[in-house]
């Protein structure tokens, strides 16, 4: 096993989510296509320099488009969320939200659009440092990302808050409903907004955001109290820090190559993917 490579007990948790098909053409080794994805996301090289160990990279190409379209890397972190789960190892005794803006190549523009099209400019808008995506993610306890979406760099933080606590669905392996409240939400001065405090609240979720000094200036001006802020939750927003430290590690997801944003964020999911798996 090589350094970019599945352990055969990663390997064997996903496994039964990538079965092939009853009909049809035999297919390659799944676990060398995965393999060769992971190699092609840990070195940011080209798909054509894929190694020989990994077989043709077309084919590795092809299967991890028809991957990304048919929503089975999604299906593949549900799968190992609700795993971590059944084990006992998710932490939702606080969730962390945060953003962090990933530049873009230069190949990653101009892509052609196309009719009906879900992604407004592919994600990729224009900010102080140029052509820029952004990832607004929340994370476990331990520092494992839960959900996640993709925009444009020059998208507020606050906009995506609730998209991104929606996402945030751990099934369980037996009967009930699946986890999607954590106890404190901590996040920075960047999500203090009325409606954030309010959406948590009809959740019945605590939240740990300090407020920003032109909203403690405007409640004093008004004679209003300050809002509760959990000094001791708080001191644990790093783990979204170290979360996104650890993504970035991974050099095709430290800059955007990919034009299409659809395979960009099935690039955002296969890190997040391997996070839990380690």
């Amino acid at each position: 096993m090589r350094r970019h490579e599945l352990t055969d007990e990663s390997w064997a948790v996903i496994e039964p989510l990538l079965a092939p098909p009853r009909m049809g053409r035999p297919i390659r080794d799944r676990c060398q296509v995965v393999n060769g994805i992971l190699w092609k996301f840990s070195t940011g090289a080209a798909w054509r320099d894929l190694p020989d160990r990994y077989g043709p990279w077309k084919t590795v190409y092809e299967r991890f488009r028809r991957w990304s379209a048919d929503g089975t890397w999604d299906r593949l972190l549900a799968h190992v969320q609700q795993h971590s789960d059944a084990v006992g190892t998710v932490d939702l005794s606080v969730v962390c939200v945060d953003s962090t803006t990933v530049r873009a190549h230069q190949h990653a523009a101009g892509a052609a659009k196309r009719g009906g099209q879900d992604w407004p400019g592919e994600a990729i808008g224009r900010s102080r440092g140029g052509l820029t995506a952004k990832i607004h993610l929340a994370c476990d306890g331990q520092g494992r990302p839960l959900a996640f979406t993709l925009t444009a760099g020059n998208v507020n933080d606050c906009t995506q808050f609730e998209a991104v606590m929606a996402g945030i669905r751990i099934a369980r392996c037996g009967p009930g409903r699946p986890r999607t409240r954590p106890a404190p939400v901590v996040a920075d001065k960047g999500y203090s907004s009325t409606k954030i405090r309010s959406y948590l609240r009809r959740r019945g979720i605590k939240a740990a955001i300090p407020e920003r000094i032109d909203q403690i200036n405007g409640r004093i001006h008004r004679g209003e109290s300050r809002c509760r802020f959990d000094r001791v939750a708080y001191r644990r927003r790093n783990v979204v820090e170290r979360c996104f430290n650890r993504l970035k590690h991974n050099k095709a997801l430290a800059t955007r190559y990919d034009k299409r944003a659809r395979h960009y964020q099935a690039m955002v999911t296969l890190a997040c993917l391997r996070l839990w798996l380690t």
